[in-house]
């Protein structure tokens, strides 16, 4: 695919900025499925190219860009969703900020990297709705857990005869987050239920030991469906887990470390996954102690862990197989 030129977008909440790259040309719409049409129709006629040859780029702003990305897919438009510190740190050092300025610069980045860039492939509704819904529980649990402990700190404080009302509407507050939770739970298991892949993918997942429903889920979301990451090693520096050497020239010659920018959230899932494994999975327990036997510290060996459940994620979905424990065979 050729492209020829490139339109750069800065979504906000009300409004978009576009601005064409080679022609400089520049339009402010608003942002509404209504206006994303007389954009696409602008950007054609003013860069002069096929609509196979023309590229939309914006950043990935969440719900703001949603229903732009949504009509772009829907209408076949070539276009990617670059998240803002990528755009951010390729472009050097910047003093002030104007919407215009940003979408030009979003068109130079992209049209630099024209050939290079993959185009975004939207996931499928049924994906869409469990990351909505996912995030919600998270959000949910989040607020119950504060709620609990406040509620626990202040019985163990406040006499209850003075605090009713304190108490008993705190209460009230966990047992209808607690029916949510419950509520939302019931609608991602009759999503996954009701979609033979996803069904699939789920029973592979929690086939291997350490591998819950929450990090099933999330794998599943993240990965979209398994389509948007080639192997377990790209999927590994995307949620922070994959080391990096640390060195440069004579001077520089740091530790193999993972980095800080990842999916915090898969993380955090791979973490708990992990240290699972090493309690209930005999086969990663002996491989964990060889590994502290070997000199390695803890961390270091819990991130091996962690890549090592990764590869055999990858491997269940690829094989299309339940994970066989070998052990459980070895004479």
């Amino acid at each position: 695919m050729e492209i020829l030129d490139v339109v750069g977008i800065d979504v906000s909440k009300l409004t978009i900025d576009a601005v064409i790259h080679k022609s400089k040309s520049y339009r402010k719409l608003e942002n509404s499925n209504k206006e994303f049409g007389v954009l696409c129709k602008w950007a054609l006629s003013m860069s002069k190219v096929g609509k196979d040859k023309l590229l939309f780029v914006f950043e990935h702003t969440g719900l703001y860009s949603h229903q732009l990305a949504t009509y772009m897919a829907s209408n076949k438009f070539n276009f990617i969703m670059v998240p803002g510190l990528e755009i951010k740190r390729s472009l050097g050092i910047a003093r002030g900020k104007d919407d215009k300025i940003d979408a030009a610069k979003i068109a130079r980045y992209a049209y630099r990297l024209r050939d290079e860039i993959e185009l975004t492939v939207l996931p499928t509704q049924q994906i869409q709705d469990l990351k909505n819904l996912l995030t919600l529980r998270d959000r949910m649990v989040k607020q119950r857990a504060g709620y609990t402990t406040t509620l626990k700190e202040m019985k163990r404080v406040l006499k209850a005869k003075n605090n009713v009302i304190l108490f008993s509407s705190q209460s009230k507050i966990i047992s209808n987050l607690n029916k949510q939770i419950t509520a939302i739970e019931k609608e991602i298991d009759r999503i996954i239920r009701g979609n033979d892949k996803l069904k699939l993918q789920f029973n592979l997942l929690i086939s291997i030991k350490g591998i819950g429903p929450q990090t099933a889920l999330y794998m599943i979301v993240l990965t979209h469906g398994f389509t948007k990451f080639k192997n377990s090693r790209s999927f590994a520096s995307y949620c922070g887990v994959a080391p990096f050497p640390n060195s440069s020239g004579t001077s520089i010659r740091g530790k193999t470390k993972v980095n800080s920018l990842a999916n915090k959230k898969m993380k955090s899932l791979l973490d708990l996954a992990a240290k699972s494994a090493i309690q209930y999975n005999q086969e990663m327990k002996v491989y964990y102690t060889k590994r502290i036997e070997e000199g390695k510290s803890k961390m270091c060996a819990i991130n091996i862990i962690r890549n090592k459940l990764l590869s055999r994620m990858f491997a269940v979905i690829n094989r299309g197989t339940p994970y066989v424990n070998t052990m459980n065979y070895a004479s």
